[in-house]
């Protein structure tokens, strides 16, 4: 399978998910099952435009339409150096289009646990009580 030209290593992926997405990074996981652990990552580095859902299975990469890339375009006021689109099951009863722009794209292979006794810190959840604590006796 390719990403932008870019062939992926070999292996069983079909899981995928964003595990980080800020200004200067989308990072998405993927392995055969990501309860455990993932091998692979996909970076992509300095996102303009991302338009996929949080999960998603089995991804269909393929070239960007010439109107995907027009509308890209116009949303951005230029062309971006990078453009991924792919087809892929999100869980309903179709597949749905995705796109991603970027400025430049990183396939890192390896094997990454997914437990956070493993060094990963969680991130604080919101918090369900509004006020201190409640005494606990």
């Amino acid at each position: 399978m390719e990403i932008a030209g870019r062939k992926q290593p070999e292996g069983s992926r079909w899981d995928w998910e964003i595990t980080a997405c800020d200004a200067g990074r989308l990072r998405l996981a993927t392995g055969y099952d990501l309860t455990c652990h993932h091998g692979l990552e996909v970076i992509f580095t300095d996102p303009l435009f991302v338009s996929c859902p949080p999960a998603f299975r089995d991804p269909v990469f393929r070239p960007p339409a010439p109107a995907e890339t027009a509308r890209l375009a116009r949303v951005l006021g230029e062309a971006a150096p990078l453009v991924v689109a792919f087809e892929a099951d999100a869980g309903g009863r179709e597949a749905v289009s995705c796109l991603v722009a970027a400025e430049g794209l990183v396939i890192r292979p390896g094997r990454w646990s997914r437990d956070p006794r493993a060094g990963a810190q969680a991130l604080p959840g919101p918090r369900d009580w509004p006020g201190p604590p409640l005494p606990t006796d």
